[in-house]
């Protein structure tokens, strides 16, 4: 599976007559936006804002945030299976408007939506800080149960970012990254004195708002399979999950995997990146353990000599990634494990829910119970009704002046657990 990523780097958005890319400019038609928010019965009203690197601007509450892409060449389209037909992805040429992203935000499904701030200190906490965002800012139909409007925002940010990533399909990228993962018995016989390396990625599948979707299904539904890397980076896999905002793995982090990019940036050179192999997080000990079995058995089965392990989200799933780690471990593979910690506000709790003694190798994301101070912002894009409530937030944690005292894991993607994020932890 061979694909050409082509990178067109956007430095600014504005509001234009036409949805297209000039001099490194984003302009988008806001009527067209809302026209197609507008076109889902289950949204009373949407409007479209926007929020640039700098500015006082704190947007909030986040449910998704994505990256505008299309598929110029090879078979499907970005997401497969829920913006087109399900056929497989991750060959041929997709270009990316890097710089540039689609939020989501409108009334809280759950508690677990976040909060990104533009400038300040808090800004340093999100990656979301740097990107120029188109925001979506949603209302609800009265009535509308959570699942529903769940699906009716994942929908509509998927819809907007794929009419914005058009205006990509005729440019000539920046530049152009050619990734490439040859069938198994090539890619073995092409560096055979490497160590052969895989990475687990676990999805979030807890149900209850707490999904995520492989080529349109459900991946409580699935269970643990292999796929080329390259498939990640056309949208083979989607966020549809209100987990905690810190560690949410947005259809962003998804398109832009850094596990997976640094791996492609060491293949052929210390190391052989032969797969990912993709499993879930479901809540029964039965469904942990069927997958935990299959994922070990598919990297014996592959001999892989060293592995990596991601999770989403922490406490239940938690238990997923030690029950992968102590299997793969025992089937031979040295794993090494990236997560993110909550050890309490005081920092003397245990940082994980569970931990096996084969779980000697981690990489902290950073941990999220420690209280940080977010100023008061010039603008709020959404509202800051359900600060509160939110995961992180407490009562009195928004003041009368408009700035907010909340641990850190109310920030999206402050402590992420694939390493998109600006923390990390070490141990002495």
């Amino acid at each position: 599976m061979k694909l050409e990523l082509g990178k067109i780097y956007i430095k600014d958005i504005q509001f234009g007559d036409k949805t297209e890319v000039k001099d490194s400019v984003l302009f988008v038609n806001k009527k067209e936006l809302e026209e197609i928010a507008a076109s889902d019965d289950r949204i009373k009203s949407a409007t479209i804002e926007l929020a640039r690197p700098g500015e006082s601007i704190r947007i909030a509450p986040v449910k998704d945030v994505i990256e505008p892409r299309v598929k110029v060449s090879g078979p499907g389209c970005i997401f497969p299976g829920v913006m087109g037909k399900v056929k497989g992805v991750g060959s041929g040429r997709t270009h990316a408007l890097v710089g540039a992203a689609v939020v989501t935000v409108g009334k809280i499904v759950g508690f677990q939506e976040g909060i990104i701030d533009m400038s300040g200190e808090t800004a340093k906490y999100t990656p979301f800080s740097e990107t120029n965002n188109i925001c979506v800012v949603m209302e609800p139909e009265e009535g509308l149960e959570t699942h529903d409007y769940e699906q009716a925002g994942r929908m509509l940010g998927l819809k907007v970012a794929t009419f914005i990533g058009e205006a990509a399909r005729n440019i000539e990228p920046d530049e152009i990254v050619t990734y490439e993962t040859k069938p198994l018995l090539d890619q073995i016989k092409e560096f055979p004195n490497l160590p052969k390396v895989g990475y687990v990625h676990m999805l979030q599948s807890q149900g209850l708002l707490h999904d995520t979707y492989y080529y349109g299904v459900d991946a409580k539904q699935m269970v643990p399979t292999l796929m080329y890397p390259t498939e990640i980076m056309d949208g083979a896999i989607i966020s549809g999950n209100c987990v905690a905002p810190c560690d949410k793995v947005t259809t962003f982090h998804h398109l832009n995997n850094p596990v997976i990019e640094d791996l492609f940036k060491r293949h052929g050179k210390d190391l052989n990146f032969v797969t990912v192999i993709l499993t879930n997080e479901n809540v029964f000990l039965m469904d942990k353990e069927r997958s935990s079995d299959m994922v070990a058995k598919m990297a014996e089965f592959l001999g892989l000599d060293g592995v990596i392990i991601t999770e989403e989200g922490y406490g239940n799933p938690d238990t997923d990634l030690m029950m992968n780690c102590k299997k793969v471990s025992n089937a031979g593979s040295k794993v090494v494990l990236i997560t993110d910690e909550f050890p309490g506000r005081d920092g003397k709790s245990q940082s994980l829910a569970d931990a096996v003694p084969e779980g000697d190798a981690l990489v902290s994301c950073g941990q999220g119970n420690i209280i940080v101070n977010f100023p008061k912002m010039d603008k709020v894009i959404g509202t800051l009704e359900f600060v509160e409530t939110m995961i992180g937030g407490y009562e009195g944690s928004l003041k009368p002046d408009g700035s907010i005292d909340a641990e850190l894991q109310i920030i999206i993607a402050s402590t992420i657990a694939n390493g998109y994020n600006k923390l990390a932890a070490r141990g002495y």
